[in-house]
Formats: structure tokens, sequence, C-alpha cells
């Protein structure tokens, strides 16, 4: 059960989404056939991250909230953080960021005590996008310091290219939009990307990307970008990212 979560969040990562979410439905309905609560913590938090990161929000909704009350019950120190933090990004998607903040920021405070890192380099790209809602962008741009560090430190780099695409797209939502600075982060999460064969982040800075250049009067530029890197899937059609590359490619870059 535990290599079924871990793994299905791995594969989404290297582009099969459809695969990442029959791996994560088979791990929890093995969680709960076992019943055993550490099990379950585990299964519920792990399984929960491809479903959000497919933009599958209504499978993963539930979960975040079954996680939250059992660690609770269970005053489980590790787990408690955690889900607060998917708690903070349950807010985050519903268009809560301000609400979203306080837990994200409740949460990494709680984790950090107990003296952890891992995973903790997801959710401070997630913080940065919530402070950019609010726009708040010196507190946006400090989170961002705050994963990149993390990352070199730990070198826990499996969303590398996350923390560098999010930075991007932060400095095209400034008051003073910087292009040039967020094309630089574009590139660089696109080769964090594509060093690591992770798929599903090249795909979302290919898109971050192509929007940057088609506002830029660059169409075909961006066309040639994001054509072969949606071509390259092979499932996962409906998922959220694959929807927008495709939309992006149909309805506004083709010739």
């Amino acid at each position: 059960m535990n290599a079924l979560s871990l793994r299905s969040l791995a594969l989404w990562v290297l582009g099969y989404p459809d695969a990442a979410c029959a791996d994560a439905e088979a791990a929890i309905s093995e969680a709960r056939a076992i019943g055993q609560a550490t099990t379950m913590l585990y299964a519920l938090y792990w399984v929960s991250l491809p479903y959000v990161y497919c933009g599958k929000y209504t499978a993963a909704k539930p979960l975040f909230g079954e996680l939250v009350a059992l660690a609770e019950s269970k005053s489980a120190e590790h787990w408690k953080p955690l889900g607060m933090l998917q708690r903070g990004y349950e807010l985050a998607l519903s268009g809560n960021p301000a609400d979203a903040v306080h837990a994200f920021k409740d949460g990494i405070s709680a984790y950090q005590a107990i003296g952890a890192t891992l995973i903790l380099v997801q959710e401070w790209p997630r913080l940065a996008r919530s402070y950019a809602d609010l726009g708040r962008f010196d507190a946006a741009w400090r989170s961002i310091r705050e994963g990149t560090s993390l990352i070199e430190t730990t070198g826990e780099r499996w969303c590398e290219a996350e923390v560098y695409r999010v930075a991007g797209e932060i400095a095209m939502k400034s008051p003073e939009p910087d292009a040039t600075k967020a094309q630089a982060y574009f590139e660089r999460a696109l080769a964090v990307a594509r060093q690591q064969q992770a798929k599903s982040w090249e795909l979302r800075v290919a898109v971050s990307m192509a929007r940057l250049w088609r506002d830029q009067g660059k169409r075909h530029e961006a066309r040639d970008l994001l054509a072969p890197v949606y071509g390259w899937f092979t499932e996962g059609f409906d998922t959220l990212d694959l929807k927008e590359a495709k939309a992006l490619l149909v309805e506004e870059l083709s010739s």
C-alpha cells in the first residue's frame, strides 16, 4: 500500500496521470481494508497529492477532511501539520487566499517545530501564490526564496520546476510585470523538468511560457514549444493541465 501511495505521485510527475489515479484508488482501498490508523494517515496524505495535481479536487477534498480529522483524533504530531497544509490548499483552491495564507503559515510552523522538512518544498510555492493573489508580493517573493533555499539545503528536488514556474507567474502578476524575469524563471523550470524527465511539470511550464510568448505576439514560437510536450502524452486528457494545454493550442495558438 505504501509503495502504491508513493508510486501514484511519481507516476503523475513522470506524465502518467491516469495510472497515478488508478494507483491512488488502489492505495486508499487497501488502507481501508487494513483498518490501521497510521496506514490510513499515510495513504490519505500521499494519495491526495496526485488527485490535486490532476485537478480532481472533488476526489481530493474529502481526503483532506478525513486526514485532518483522523490526525487530530489520534494526536498524530507528524500528520496534523500536513493536514493543516492540505486544508490551506483547499482554501486556496476555493478562492480564499487570506485564510489559505494563515493555514499554510500555521502548518509550516507546526511541521518545522517537530523538525520535519519532507514534502515541505511544495508548500512554499503554494503559499507564494496565495500571497500574490492578495497582492502581497514581498511576502510572495520571500516564500519563493524559502522554497529555493529548502531545495538547496535538503536536496529534495522533485517539485523544483514548480517552484521556479510559480516564481515566473509571480513576476508577471507583480504591479510592475517583468517579462524578462518571468522568462528566465520559466527557462530554468523547463531545464529542471527536462533533466528530471518530469513531463507533467514540463507541461505546466510550457503552458506558462506559451502564454507569455502569446502575449508578446510570438504565437508560432509558443506553439512550437507547447505542441510537442502536449503531443508526448498518451493519457490523462480529462485532467486540468492537459485540458488547459489543449485549449491554448487549439483556441489561441492555431494558425
